[in-house]
């Protein structure tokens, strides 16, 4: 049974600690699904926040996604429903630059394959930032995160492209009215429809 293959390959993720040495709080991986999830959220990696609840998106950024998608936190939360897994499945320490370093490059090629196996219901992926969107749109995205998203619907009905929802890109979308206006509205109704 595809259930029973699911949860003892998300053990086997949980106890990963392939790249342990590189973790400055440790490994913890944080992901969640279920096989009759029909929507998949690729984020980039864990924060602090998320690290110590092993909630995904359980920060500010995840305010701001759940208000995108229009979505409450019990609704967004529901395993059966919605599967999570970012790029990285740990936190992967800051960048002395400011923000978080990227995610660990171990973990996608690892794991992601493997874990999508078991989502036989998906009907849509939501790729929530550059590294997603570089992984798995590969040379069909364009120049840059920016023009990526506007063109959102040259890769649809399968994915569907996003800023990161970080409080550093109010930037950006304060630059970009048309994200908000445009995008934002349907990505609510491709959502609504994958879920229903």
């Amino acid at each position: 049974m595809t259930t029973r293959r699911l949860a003892a390959l998300l053990r086997e993720v949980r106890s990963c600690d392939f790249c342990a040495a590189r973790l400055p709080l440790g490994p913890r991986p944080v992901v969640r699904m279920k096989p009759t999830a029909r929507l998949l959220v690729v984020g980039q990696a864990p924060g602090t926040r998320v690290h110590e609840t092993g909630i995904p998106w359980n920060d500010r950024s995840g305010d701001v996604l759940r208000d995108w998608l229009a979505m409450d936190r019990d609704s967004f939360y529901d395993e059966s429903r919605i599967a999570i897994m970012p790029m990285g499945f740990c936190y992967p320490g800051r960048d002395p630059r400011g923000g978080d370093n990227p995610p660990r490059p171990e973990c996608a090629p690892r794991w992601h394959d493997r874990l999508l196996q078991h989502l036989p219901e998906l009907r849509l992926t939501l790729l929530v930032g550059q590294y997603a969107q570089a992984h798995y749109l590969g040379p069909q995205r364009r120049e840059s995160l920016t023009e990526t998203v506007r063109h959102y619907r040259d890769y649809l009905p399968r994915f569907l492209p996003l800023p990161h929802p970080s409080w550093r890109n109010l930037a950006w979308r304060r630059r970009h009215p048309w994200f908000d206006a445009d995008v934002v509205p349907e990505l609510r109704r491709l959502v609504e429809a994958a879920l229903r």
